[in-house]
């Protein structure tokens, strides 16, 4: 009955899944299983949960995919996908800000945000005394050229495929998929000796907590949107993809300079703001 009615007008009733119901339960048990696991527990059961998250994000996709080579996805229909990842990334973009918010919070104002820190926030400077700061201009700016140049490379692979270029769609993409993966290589080398110079042994305090949350939530993202992009390439190398309909490629891209803007922002506050050592008052 709904494919029916959905040849009628330019909307797309989706048929019975099992695939929000799975995932909900799955979601369930992973959060159990983390709770567990961090109480001293067994890991089993939160890398169940996490299995079959894996799972039912594997085939909630596959059946969206197959919607869209059925000729399901209208444009009416594209449109309201492009509206709801429009969405997503804003709320994305509200995350970031809440760890945005703490960072400045704790280096403008002496209240509640740095009374843990107050022993160590000596003669009103941020970062707190004695706290190790990256050098901007060796790492942090490699990892900024590399993200400024895979969003080059994934704008090349967005044009190649709408002049229907599908060399230079999979060359796109790939140089892409290998600059995410660069990144991510570079990063944990820094985590290796972050974790040392912002440990607790090392008078630990909230710059290298907001440096972490900030930073490493970033990495993440960039993690993810690496495997949208690999997905992506994988799809495009087995002929998905047309210059008119393209909204999973549409929606990894956007996905990408969003990573990529998020980490301007980082690297002006927390590298370059930060190493130049701002002055602020102590009550």
């Amino acid at each position: 009955m709904a494919d029916a009615h959905a040849k009628n007008h330019d909307y797309h009733l989706v048929n019975p899944s099992p695939w929000p119901a799975v995932g909900g339960a799955s979601a369930f048990i992973l959060a159990i299983g983390a709770v567990h696991w961090m109480h001293g527990g067994t890991s089993a059961i939160m890398a169940v949960g996490f299995a079959l998250v894996l799972y039912t994000m594997f085939m909630w996709w596959r059946d969206v995919i197959h919607e869209a080579h059925a000729g399901d996805h209208t444009p009416v229909v594209s449109l309201h996908l492009r509206y709801g990842m429009i969405m997503f990334i804003a709320s994305e973009v509200m995350f970031f800000v809440a760890w945005f918010w703490a960072f400045f919070d704790a280096s403008l104002f002496s209240d509640e945000a740095i009374q843990a820190s107050r022993v160590a926030l000596t003669e009103g400077v941020w970062p707190p005394k004695g706290t190790p700061i990256f050098d901007p201009w060796h790492l942090p700016l490699v990892n900024t050229l590399i993200l400024l140049t895979s969003g080059t490379t994934v704008t090349w692979a967005h044009h190649a495929l709408l002049n229907n270029d599908r060399r230079g769609l999979k060359w796109g993409l790939a140089a892409t998929v290998v600059l995410g993966i660069l990144f991510t290589s570079i990063q944990a080398y820094e985590y290796s000796h972050a974790a040392f110079a912002f440990s607790r042994d090392n008078g630990g305090n909230i710059y290298g907590s907001t440096f972490f949350m900030a930073t490493g939530f970033h990495g993440f993202h960039v993690i993810i949107g690496t495997i949208f992009l690999l997905v992506c390439l994988f799809r495009a190398m087995k002929g998905d993809f047309t210059p008119k309909q393209h909204f999973g490629f549409e929606a990894a891209a956007w996905y990408w300079h969003f990573v990529d803007v998020v980490w301007l922002f980082l690297f002006s506050c927390v590298y370059v703001w930060a190493s130049a050592g701002a002055v602020i008052p102590v009550e």
